[in-house]
This record gives C-alpha cells, structure tokens and sequence, in this order.
C-alpha cells in the first residue's frame, strides 16, 4: 500500500496540471494587424474547430465562417447564447435559435449523437465597429434538453 501511495503521490506532482484535468489549447479564429480572435472550448470533455475567414475590426453583417465538431449530444433543436463582458463586467447577452424542430435552417438540424457537423458558409450577424480594447465573449451551444453540446471562451483583442 505505501508503494502504490508514493507512486501516486509523485505522479500527482509530476504531472503537469497537477493531477487535474488539463485545459483545450487556445486556438486562433482569425488574426490580422488590428485584430485577433482567440478561442477555448470549455467543454471538459471535447475540443471543436472554428474560423473566420476575414479578420477585421468592422464586424460586416456577413461574414463566412467555419465550424467542425463530432455530436455527443442529438439536435433536434440547436440554441446560441453569447454573452460579450468587456473589462470583466456584461455588456451584451445574445440569444439565437440555430435550428427549431419545425424550422430546420441547416442541413445539419436534426442530426444525432456520434455523427459529425461540418458547416462552412455565411454567419449572419448584426454588423458594427469592434471597439478597441480586449473582450471576452462566451459562447454555448445547447439543444432541446439545454444539454451542452459546445462551449467556447472567446478573447477579442482589437488594436
């Protein structure tokens, strides 16, 4: 037993999270000269892909963007929340109906556990000037259970 606790006992310190679960690397949505898009999943048990194929400080009302994950929960119905905190206090809360079980805007709407989402096209949007500054933004994907099925902590850093 006090091999197996010494064992233990080191792989805790050695290991570099300390024995906890480690966090999903930060990835690059898009990057310019005055912008960069960074993102997170905070989803403990999976990572996503995500991009935006034009970087820049004015937000236009179409942008074309790029999303790949692997479903570990099924969408009949798919939900956005988005909160944007700027110097840590809340600025804006967004929420938005991606698919509804009678109005499928998406060839992906409908799809089930285990199968894959792949999605490259326009996001439509409100279209505005990015202030200067850093800003944080925390996005959530959830179906008709509210179980999660992406999660993202995005920081907007525009120069």
């Amino acid at each position: 037993m006090k091999g197996f606790t010494a064992a233990f006992l080191i792989w805790t310190l050695i290991s570099p999270s300390g024995g906890g679960t480690p966090a999903w690397p930060t990835h690059t949505a898009c990057k310019d000269s005055n912008l960069e898009v960074l993102y997170q999943s905070c989803d403990p048990l999976q990572d996503f892909g995500f991009s935006i194929d034009q970087c820049s400080e004015h937000l236009k009302s179409n942008i074309n963007i790029r999303f790949g994950i692997i479903l570990r929960e099924d969408i009949k119905e798919l939900f956005l929340d988005a909160s944007l905190l700027t110097g840590g206090v809340p600025f804006l809360n967004y929420s938005y109906p991606i698919c509804e079980e009678d109005l499928p805007k998406f060839s992906f709407c409908g799809r089930r556990k285990g199968e894959q989402i792949y999605y490259a096209g326009p996001a439509t949007n409100l279209g505005f000037e990015i202030p200067k500054g850093e800003h944080q933004v925390l996005l959530k994907l959830y179906n008709e259970n509210h179980s999660m099925v992406a999660c993202a902590n995005a920081t907007i850093i525009c120069s």
